[in-house]
């Protein structure tokens, strides 16, 4: 079983002004929730550790993880309300982001209340702002930690300055994670925000040395990379005609961990035995699946029957 943990909230847009206020469009989000619904929409069988409330808003995410056959015997209910992030457009077209985090629902589990793994549970999926915010964030991190003998722990950073805007922070986790992860995935973008003056090879090769065995970086239209300690290959990215690129990295993100998972290279040793054609096929896999929920409005997420 994959575990992901992290956040679950809902992505709120402001539309058009009513006579009595502003019209608004709640949507399902997250990006580890995001995760969770694309390994499962790929075959995989996965679980979300995450933290839900009661109100309206963690109702719906509950019946979005039913719907997409996620496991939620790992989220923690509360009364604590559902995390919102609010989008509007001023009046030259730029989005504006809100966020409403603070004693929130998914960030009230702590280490008194992390729940137990099942016996099943081999992939730990990490990721987000919930590794930075507290006390989720110890939590997660202290789970890393003692579960990494037992598990392979894969490690997104995907950076939200709206959430945390200290890059101090970001980067002390970062760090932390990366010397737990078996696999590090970081955007180009994230990795220009927390080291913009180191070359990704060098990150790459620090992060490696650290204890991963598989980095992966992300560059949107110009491909990807991958690194392993005695390889580097390099991915074309696939030309398809963009609607959005929201969820296309935890798309990238579950597709990976799909394709390890389908050539038995999901274990410290598969990660090692992976040769120049695996991690071109690796790439171009998660690529494809990427390209798709590009190609779709929102994070649509592709089924393992559209990548055949």
């Amino acid at each position: 079983m994959f575990v992901v943990c992290g956040e679950a909230l809902m992505d709120v847009y402001v539309q058009e002004a009513t006579p009595t206020g502003l019209r608004l469009d709640a949507r399902i989000g997250g990006s580890p929730f995001n995760v969770a619904v694309g390994l499962a929409r790929l075959g995989r069988p996965a679980a979300l550790l995450t933290g839900l409330s009661r109100d309206a808003a963690g109702e719906r995410l509950l019946q979005a993880l039913a719907a997409e056959g996620v496991d939620a015997g790992l989220v923690v209910r509360s009364d604590a309300p559902t995390t919102l992030s609010v989008v509007s457009v001023d009046a030259a077209g730029t989005p504006r982001y809100t966020f409403y985090g603070h004693g929130t629902a998914d960030r009230a589990i702590t280490t008194d209340n992390l729940p137990a793994l099942p016996a099943e549970a081999r992939v730990l999926q990490f990721g987000s702002y919930a590794l930075v915010v507290e006390p989720v964030g110890s939590a997660l991190r202290a789970l890393a930690a003692r579960e990494r003998g037992r598990c392979l722990v894969a490690y997104d950073p995907n950076v939200r300055l709206n959430v945390e805007p200290d890059l101090a922070r970001w980067r002390e986790t970062v760090e932390a994670m990366a010397g737990l992860a078996h696999i590090v995935k970081v955007s180009d973008e994230d990795l220009g925000l927390l080291y913009p003056d180191v070359p990704p090879a060098e990150m790459a090769r620090r992060w490696l040395g650290a204890g991963a065995g598989l980095v992966v970086l992300t560059r949107g239209a110009h491909g990807s990379e991958a690194w392993t300690r005695k390889l580097h290959e390099t991915g074309a990215a696939v030309t398809v005609k963009v609607v959005d690129a929201v969820g296309a990295g935890d798309t990238f993100q579950a597709a990976l961990l799909t394709w390890l998972d389908e050539h038995d290279a999901l274990s410290s040793d598969g990660l090692d035995g992976l040769d120049a054609a695996g991690l071109a096929a690796l790439l171009s896999f998660a690529s494809r699946a990427a390209a798709i929920t590009c190609s779709r409005r929102g994070a649509d997420m592709p089924r393992r029957a559209e990548l055949d």
